[in-house]
């Protein structure tokens, strides 16, 4: 048992942890939208308007506060009138992106739409820069939040939607450095001059508007983007960075089955989100020093190997302990510099990459990085205050990391700590000293070996339960992490 002291700063609140932090991403890639999400109303499968109650149902259970759509890559070549109007008479197209499957667009709007409603979370709307028109996507912003009259308020009419609807986060593009068009970033930020120019505010609805950031490091990206954008930028720069554990895109190791090394590998490569975001926060902090302008990770997560059998254009992947831990080191990072992360979005909410949830015909589960997400959501809309916490570097058989993460938060007279313990083998005591006093704790933990994960044949395998290794005594507590888990405390006057 390792001794390391946590200093916590309850009076003092800092910035706010947005909610949309607890973003997710839904895209037209294998079975994310279609049988993960949306079956269509004439399925077997308990559905609302062809959305999965039971998939609707962990969304608002789990509180996913922003759902980004229709992508990803997909999103520069989605036309958006494809997917409107009645479903056997929408354009059919080949999604070239992602295992070259023939998209029906039976999912458009509409539905996105409706889906974000029945979970009572902001829809997030991804614009085609790289294969669209400036009039396309200026159409698609007055179809979908105009109320006046005109040919598109008319045409959303005549497809059952009398009133507009309220639409706050758009992107402008997406990986316009890759697949979104292999742009420079003279090029794109030229481009995001005209597009966003034509997107217009109607009525009461304003626009937050997402400019395409960097991809990983690429600071170069950063500084080129803010010099010719700032302060053009109304709202937000995005960033795009995934856990590869091997490093190696060509063979990105395995989602189960993988061995010490390969676990040690992957907390050490995810913990090098914190120094590339702050690069690109020095980088804006230089053409943007009073923060104005917003960073959104709004993709991020672990990507491996797909699963031995699956398409692989399909990106399916199984989630283990060792996805929790990456989930929490994430989350914790990105509360920790809330003043500047605006959102983040983990890849994707169904059955892609770092999924929170999986489905195979009938059947559901929810995924450790879901327990994680449940378990974290206090800290939306809470005060960020400082948890300092004693140096927890170890090096793993010569793979060096910090084993415990931390974040902390203020709401409601309630004090939220979220701690996770990376280390497979070590215990850690946290002798926490706060600066006000708290009567009560409740805690919840998830833990297992780093394999653990949740199957379609024993799908409570790894969940969340109540928690006693925590003892409080006014302004002192003390908290036990076991290896590989996440410990989450709420402290209450």
């Amino acid at each position: 048992m390792i001794n390391k002291k946590l200093t916590v700063k309850a009076s003092q609140k800092g910035a706010k942890i947005n909610k949309e932090i607890y973003g997710h991403f839904s895209e037209h890639l294998g079975r994310c939208i279609y049988n993960g999400i949306y079956v269509g109303e004439d399925s077997d499968i308990p559905n609302t308007r062809g959305m999965r109650n039971d998939v609707v149902e962990a969304m608002k259970e789990m509180g996913i506060p922003v759902l980004r759509w229709p992508g990803g890559c997909f999103a520069d070549e989605y036309h958006w009138m494809n997917g409107i109007g009645p479903k056997e008479s929408r354009v059919k197209m080949i999604n070239t992106n992602w295992g070259g499957v023939t998209e029906d667009n039976s999912f458009g709007t509409h539905e996105f739409m409706d889906l974000c409603d029945q979970i009572g979370c902001e829809p997030y709307i991804s614009g085609n820069v790289g294969s669209g028109t400036v009039r396309e996507m200026s159409e698609w912003i007055e179809y979908m939040t105009s109320d006046n009259v005109s040919p598109m308020t008319d045409l959303r009419k005549r497809n059952g939607r009398e009133k507009p609807w309220h639409l706050k986060y758009l992107g402008i593009g997406n990986e316009n450095w890759g697949c979104g068009g292999f742009m420079t970033p003279e090029y794109y930020a030229n481009q995001y001059r005209q597009f966003q120019q034509f997107c217009k505010n109607y009525g009461d609805n304003k626009l937050y508007k997402v400019a395409c950031g960097p991809n990983g490091g690429d600071t170069a990206w950063t500084d080129k983007l803010m010099s010719m954008l700032n302060p053009m930028i109304a709202g937000a720069i995005s960033l795009h960075f995934y856990t590869v554990p091997t490093g190696k895109w060509e063979d990105k190791g395995p989602a189960t089955g993988f061995d010490e090394k390969l676990y040690n590998e992957t907390i050490r490569e995810t913990q090098k989100m914190e120094p590339i975001i702050m690069d690109h926060l020095a980088v804006m902090d230089r053409h943007d020093p009073d923060h104005k302008i917003g960073l959104a990770v709004d993709e991020w997560g672990c990507w491996y190997n797909v699963e031995e059998g699956t398409n692989p254009g399909f990106l399916y992947q199984q989630n283990t302990m060792r996805d929790a831990i990456v989930a929490s080191v994430n989350l914790n990072i990105f509360n920790r510099h809330a003043d500047r992360i605006v959102m983040a979005n983990i890849a994707q909410v169904v059955n892609v990459l770092q999924s929170v949830i999986l489905t195979e015909g009938s059947k559901m589960l929810k995924t450790p990085t879901y327990y994680v997400f449940k378990m974290y959501k206090p800290h939306q809309e809470a005060a960020l205050v400082e948890a300092m916490l004693e140096d927890t570097a170890f090096d793993h058989d010569g793979i060096s990391y910090t084993d415990v993460s931390v974040s902390a938060s203020v709401k409601d007279d309630t004090l939220f700590v979220t701690l996770s313990n990376a280390n497979l083998k070590e215990s850690y005591t946290i002798d926490t000293v706060l600066d006000e006093a708290f009567g009560s704790y409740e805690a919840r933990i998830l833990t297992g070996a780093m394999g653990d994960h949740n199957t379609f044949d024993q799908p409570d395998n790894v969940f969340d339960k109540a928690y006693d290794g925590v003892k409080l005594s006014g302004k002192e507590a003390s908290i036990v992490l076991p290896p590989v888990s996440v410990v989450t405390i709420a402290f209450k006057k």
